[in-house]
């Protein structure tokens, strides 16, 4: 029995089942992967290049295609689900144009006569575990700069996105990589883990939960294999001050009810001084509780329904769970099927479950602080430490806050800002490594010391 198939959560239909590969399939996978590098490695940067806009292009010119898809594995709003393409095409623009910068040599100024640099050379094959909570835009954020590079790729997509990872099998493939290029793989996890322990690959990345990541990890440092990790999260929205309560409190319902609260580096504990929290609070909540979660094909849907029935419920159980240990629902807190309802908790301490979990999904957690050591304090106390917001009109307390938040990314004054040039990740249980900008480039590379003497 395959694992991979598309159950669209609006409905609750089984749409497709794709089969597992065989052995003989990963065998054959690794293996044109591996025969694929010794020619892209070797093909000029520019022309390399010129394959990965072409990338770029293909999302554009089916765009629509690859959104009805996402919708169908994963339940996104069509609009979003467009958005999600079109800003992988972006990213995978983004490297195509850098690709010169990616791979320039890198002078060093050294003692004595001769010259040195740093070469950035490709590794060889990768494997990509991927998500389903963006089938698109995570794939080409692991992908774009490492076939600039020169590496190869065997992309495990997530068990419900098996029609999205065939249909971006077909954009690679139909750019001009030479065949072995990039290899769409349905593994199951041991498989995965054989992939991981092949001699012919280099390297792994993953995004996930942090039990794949863990897992994953073990597997590649056994096998003294490269691993980068973009993990979970449980990102503060810290609010210090404004000028604009309104502006602040739509930024804030944004960037909690993003891809139907399922991503990542979503805010999902928002924490509110004193004197502002009960109007923060009462507004918030009243622009949660306006939105009802619905058809995720509509015109006008914000909120479609979480990616499975199962996920629905692990929320479901976290929010039972913090209601009957004292946590306060303001609004929201039931489900019907895989759509959830927006919730915001108050009264959340310390000693709840809920405090130290991640809520993927539309739900909130309000937190009141007396000033800002008690915001930075609550804001630090997680094991995650991947994005952050804070709001506040003081330049000078921005860069203070900015500076002592644990997290891989600060954004002041702003949400959902993301862009290619900007690299991505977290530190603590939130990850190890960076994607996105031009650091993402060097996870995958071999950074060669060439030293030449007078």
């Amino acid at each position: 029995m395959t694992e991979y198939a598309v159950v669209n959560p609006a409905t609750g239909q089984l749409v497709a089942e794709y089969d597992t590969f065989t052995d003989a399939q990963i065998a054959d996978a690794v293996a044109a992967a591996s025969a694929a590098f010794g020619t892209w490695s070797q093909t000029a940067v520019a022309e390399r290049a010129a394959v990965v806009r072409r990338i770029a292009q293909l999302h554009r010119e089916r765009r629509d295609e690859l959104a009805a898809i996402i919708v169908r594995e994963m339940g996104k709003p069509t609009a979003a689900a467009v958005g999600e393409v079109d800003f992988a095409a972006d990213i995978i623009e983004f490297y195509a144009d850098n690709a010169e910068k990616i791979t320039a040599d890198q002078p060093i100024d050294i003692v004595g006569s001769g010259t040195a640099v740093v070469r950035r050379s490709p590794l060889g094959v990768l494997l990509g575990i991927m998500p389903w909570n963006f089938p698109a835009y995570q794939v080409a954020r692991f992908a774009a700069p490492n076939l600039v590079l020169g590496n190869t790729i065997l992309l495990k997509h997530a068990p419900q996105c098996p029609e999205s990872a065939a249909f971006l099998e077909r954009i690679y493939e139909d750019a001009g990589l030479p065949a072995g290029g990039y290899v769409n793989v349905y593994a199951s996890n041991e498989q995965a883990a054989a992939i991981i322990a092949d001699p012919r690959v280099q390297g792994v990345s993953v995004t996930g939960s942090e039990r794949a990541g863990a897992a994953v990890a073990e597997v590649a440092g056994r096998n003294l294999k490269k691993v980068a990790l973009e993990l979970g999260g449980s990102d503060p929205f810290i609010l210090l001050s404004t000028d604009d309560l309104d502006a602040t409190v739509q930024a804030a319902f944004d960037a909690r009810i993003d891809n139907n609260g399922q991503s990542c580096n979503g805010a999902k504990r928002f924490i509110v001084a004193d004197a502002l929290y009960d109007e923060f609070a009462a507004k918030f909540t009243a622009a949660m509780a306006a939105v009802q979660a619905a058809d995720p094909t509509a015109e006008d849907t914000v909120l479609g329904p979480l990616s499975s029935e199962a996920a629905a419920a692990r929320l479901q159980e976290q929010i039972d769970g913090a209601r009957a240990q004292g946590a306060t629902v303001l609004t929201g807190g039931t489900r019907e099927g895989a759509f959830f309802a927006p919730t915001v908790l108050a009264d959340v301490t310390a000693e709840m479950d809920v405090y130290r979990q991640e809520l993927f999904g539309p739900a909130a957690t309000l937190y009141r602080v007396a000033d800002e050591d008690a915001a930075v304090a609550l804001a630090n106390d997680t094991s995650y430490g991947l994005g952050s917001y804070l709001f506040t009109t003081d330049p000078e307390q921005a860069q203070r806050v900015a500076d002592r938040i644990q997290a891989g990314m600060v954004y002041v004054n702003l949400v959902l800002a993301d862009s290619p040039e900007l690299p991505f990740g977290g530190v603590k249980r939130s990850g190890t490594s960076r994607e996105l900008g031009l650091l993402a480039a060097d996870e995958f590379v071999n950074k060669k010391l060439i030293r030449v003497g007078a």
